[in-house]
């Protein structure tokens, strides 16, 4: 952990129950015309979404509803540019999972200059300096997850033999307002629950066992696991099995009492957290594969995470004892340990990290890579690809054997 630190640019956050009513109020603030982009269908066939459009009308602001269904592509945020360019649009709000955040954010940044995406995209093209000026951005989640919320970098994906899986990052894209209501996750399915929820436990964890971590960044991560602990199941355990067993926008879900209400509350906290933390200190090895993974297979990011987690950090922490039995990073697996098992201590910590991890793997039935095409044949070619930032601030320095291990092990 670094004693002298730099916090980035954040948003200003308003959670709680109810607080989606106050987004007419915080559009008002940039003016009266909005785009809205959701995702394909979920949030739109909800009772929230029906309560919005009546409060839009009210407050007077004109929308552009957008769908944005999947991971978005740089194609995808194109077209909306130039779609929407000319529109002269005060704000653009995004409501959804990750993926309609990052679009939203993406958009948002290119609507005024109008350039395409892949000017800005890390790694695959020219890489020009993105000078703005952005649309203000209001971002609604309506998972809990990716923390897209509280960071500055737009994820977008082409998949495919030569597909990848970049950020277009910049602190303009930060923003201006995240809007984190727990009532709006009654729509998560049991397996949306699994794999987002999987996701903020990784970088959660990978935040804090990150070169780059720091006292605040520390602080602010473990409270996210401590909710995370005390929220995973219980939302779980409420959630409907499938998303078309969603009925109102789950609000008539006869499993939905104060118990699962407050699991709601827990996990959209430790979500946001975990997109604060992550945007501060990097990650490490699960979301250095997730890049690879993510692009060349139809994996989504979630399941990476949570297929990979248990075996990563078994990985970590065996490389960590043989290179660098001092590390920090050891005493927080272990403290992780103590959160997730309780009643351990020192290499029964670590143990029972591990176990936990990969009995959960089970008990949410989370696939092997195989499920989605991913063979031996393929695994020089994940590996090679690994070594983005994420990687970079893994806190072992793992070898492309060691890499190979953790992907051979999934599939």
């Amino acid at each position: 952990m670094s004693d002298a630190f730099t916090i980035a640019a954040l948003p200003k956050i308003v959670f709680g129950c109810g607080v989606l009513d106050q987004l007419p109020g915080e559009i008002k603030r940039f003016g009266s015309r909005a785009l809205m982009v959701t995702g394909a269908t979920s949030f739109t066939r909800s009772n929230a979404w029906t309560r919005l459009q009546g409060q839009l009308d009210d407050a007077g602001v004109t929308y552009t509803r957008l769908g944005i269904p999947g991971e978005p592509s740089p194609e995808a945020v194109d077209a909306a540019v130039t779609s929407y360019k000319d529109e002269d649009f005060d704000a653009v709000v995004g409501i959804g999972g990750g993926s309609a955040l990052d679009a939203a954010k993406a958009i948002a940044g290119l609507l005024k200059p109008g350039n395409t995406v892949m000017d800005h995209l890390e790694g695959v093209g020219p890489e020009h300096p993105y000078l703005g000026p952005a649309t203000p951005f209001i971002a609604v989640p309506t998972t809990a997850g990716a923390g897209s919320e509280a960071t500055k970098n737009a994820v977008l994906s082409r998949h495919g033999a030569d597909g990848f899986k970049k950020s277009f990052r910049h602190e303009a894209l930060v923003a201006r307002v995240a809007m984190v209501d727990p009532d709006l996750l009654q729509t998560c399915s049991k397996p949306q629950v699994a794999a987002n929820g999987m996701d903020a436990f990784t970088q959660l964890l990978e935040s804090i066992v990150s070169t780059r971590s720091n006292a605040m960044t520390e602080a602010l991560a473990w409270s996210g696991m401590d909710r995370f602990a005390q929220g995973f199941w219980d939302m779980w355990l409420a959630a409907p099995d499938t998303p078309e067993t969603v009925g109102g926008g789950g609000l008539d879900n006869p499993r939905d009492d104060q118990r699962a209400r407050d699991a709601r509350a827990h996990m959209a906290y430790a979500a946001l957290q975990s997109g604060v933390c992550l945007a501060q200190t990097g990650l490490g090895s699960v979301h250095g594969l997730a890049q690879p993974l993510g692009s060349l297979f139809p994996i989504p990011h979630g399941v990476v995470c949570g297929t990979l987690v248990a075996d990563a950090v078994d990985i970590n922490i065996r490389a960590l004892i043989q290179r660098n039995p001092g590390s920090e990073a050891l005493g927080h697996y272990a403290r992780a340990g103590q959160v997730l098992a309780g009643g351990v201590s020192g290499n029964d910590a670590l143990d029972a990290l591990v176990r936990t991890l990969k009995d959960w793997t089970e008990r949410l039935e989370l696939p092997r890579l195989s499920a989605f095409g991913v063979r031996e044949a393929d695994v020089d070619a994940i590996v090679a690809n690994s070594r983005g930032s994420s990687m970079l601030t893994n806190p072992a320095t793992l070898t492309d054997a060691e890499i190979a291990e953790l992907v051979r092990r999934r599939l």
